[in-house]
């Protein structure tokens, strides 16, 4: 166990060293503008990974934590993760700064009150993207932008929104396997 220890701490030791050389400001905690709007609250977390034109996202969201637009009482949550891959000019010193495409993965469980049934209806899906976009710091102030696209299953809400992705759901047809997304977060980088 001893030894176990002193590995993590050296593997620690040495992550750590690698991000304070090559790396200012490499983490960042961001909320999704306007997500309140829309009947959640959504926070996440991005790290820069060292040496390396890529971070890791995971987001967390509380459905019913804001205003809801369709008025069914939506509770529950949603988780996402998401690897951005950074392409273009990148730079050391804005680790988190950029282009990136990112594929995702999207867990989105809730409750509801269906206007269909009229009961307490759960909905649950899984959302797998693939999105484009563009990452931007001001010192220590982030503003991020995507949109994307992808395959989803599981259990729809009659509505198609998932607090995460939308439902195909234009020109007068419904496909419950396309997921779409685009969102704003605005961020703290330290």
């Amino acid at each position: 166990m001893k030894k176990i220890g002193l590995f993590l701490w050296a593997l620690m030791l040495t992550t750590t060293t690698l991000y304070s050389q090559e790396k200012t400001n490499p983490n960042a905690v961001k909320i999704t503008f306007l997500s309140w709007g829309s009947g959640s609250t959504k926070v996440s977390y991005e790290r820069a990974l060292p040496t390396i034109q890529q971070s890791a996202e995971i987001c967390a969201s509380l459905i019913g934590a804001g205003y809801d637009k369709y008025h069914n009482n939506p509770l529950g949550f949603t988780l996402r993760y998401g690897h951005k891959f950074f392409v273009g000019n990148y730079s050391a010193e804005r680790p988190l700064d950029g282009f990136y495409l990112r594929p995702e993965a999207i867990y989105s469980n809730y409750t509801y009150d269906s206007a269909t049934t009229h009961e307490r209806t759960r909905a649950e899906m899984l959302a797998l993207l693939a999105t484009a976009g563009y990452q931007y710091t001001f010192g220590r102030f982030l503003v991020d932008g995507w949109v994307g696209g992808g395959y989803a299953l599981g259990t729809p809400a009659d509505t198609g929104y998932h607090h995460g992705f939308q439902l195909w759901n234009w020109f007068g047809t419904r496909n419950d396997n396309i997921a779409l997304s685009f969102s704003i977060r605005l961020g703290w980088c330290f």
